[in-house]
């Protein structure tokens, strides 16, 4: 937060910190938000990749072991598809519900979804 921030909200709640205070403040708010075990004990969403590329990467695999199986007729690649479907589904709705969660904005200054 920066300390424009911290002003705005002296005003509503009618506190006085000092700079030295507000300082303080900002700094264990910073170490609270780097220390990851604290982070997941509270909830707090993680921005990683992984779930985004493990979907691209079952779907392009699904599709390339059906497309397969269509056109050689091999049941081992048919069987590796109906393998790999359920999966490729069950991280896409991962992904969706993840994505849908209430209360998860994009930050503005990140230009991404939520998801990502």
């Amino acid at each position: 937060m920066a300390v424009d921030d911290w002003e705005m909200r002296e005003m509503h709640d009618k506190v006085r910190l000092s700079r030295s205070e507000r300082l303080a403040l900002l700094r264990i708010e910073a170490a609270l938000r780097q220390d990851r075990r604290f982070a997941r004990r509270m909830g707090t969403p993680r921005r990683g990749i992984w779930l985004p590329a493990a979907v691209a990467l079952l779907g392009a695999a699904s599709v390339f072991v059906a497309v397969m199986g269509i056109r050689t007729y091999d049941p081992a690649l048919l069987w590796c598809f109906a393998l790999l479907w359920p999966l490729t589904l069950f991280q896409a709705l991962r992904l969706r519900c993840r994505s849908a969660r209430p209360g998860r904005r994009p930050r503005p200054e990140a230009g991404t979804t939520p998801w990502l």
